[in-house]
């Protein structure tokens, strides 16, 4: 069982970027219904929708929403990438960890940006009741699969970097007693 903890580590270091592509994709899912309300709803006055089939509003809430999950998956695959260097038996631990310390910005930030929810924010905005009424209910829900992918690397994280200590060869007995360890 002394190998178990990779494999976990690693599911653990997967969720990250996996569930920000989920996050993108059930934003994706919002925006449509929001945007199949508009356009049939009492309010729509007609206007530019796009090859997509996207109005204006349908458009702006996708690219916030692609570009919140864009940052913090980008964060995430760093994540996994650090992580599975941590595995191994080399030096620069600690640049590794360093750096995997800075990178919790952009996943905080783009955390806090989808828990602002900009997509309710710009319907605002843009007056539309109709693509506030067509968004599911569960949209607000999704910045947690953010916090969630986060919390997930976070773990596998310390799982990577504790079974790479235990992997990194220990000094021979020997040499701590010449050292004056012994």
């Amino acid at each position: 069982m002394a190998g178990s903890g990779r494999p976990a580590g690693l599911v653990l270091l997967a969720l990250g970027p996996v569930l920000a592509a989920a996050y993108a994709g059930a934003g994706h899912l919002a925006v449509r219904a929001a945007v199949r309300a508009q356009t049939t709803g009492p309010e729509w006055e007609g206007g530019r929708i796009d090859g997509s089939g996207l109005t204006s509003l349908g458009v702006d809430t996708w690219r916030l929403t692609w570009w919140t999950a864009m940052v913090v998956g980008l964060a995430a695959v760093a994540y996994l990438v650090f992580g599975v260097l941590l595995l191994r038996e080399r030096r620069g631990r600690a640049l590794i960890l360093v750096v995997s310390g800075v990178l919790i910005v952009p996943y905080a930030l783009g955390f806090a940006v989808a828990l602002f929810n900009p997509v309710r924010g710009l319907a605002g905005l843009y007056d539309s009741p109709d693509f506030l009424a067509g968004l599911p209910w569960w949209q607000p829900y999704t910045a947690w699969l953010l916090l969630a992918g986060g919390l997930a690397q976070a773990v596998g994280m310390v799982m990577a970097a504790a079974h790479g200590r235990r992997a990194a060869p220990q000094p021979p007995p020997e040499a701590a007693e010449v050292n004056g360890q012994g």
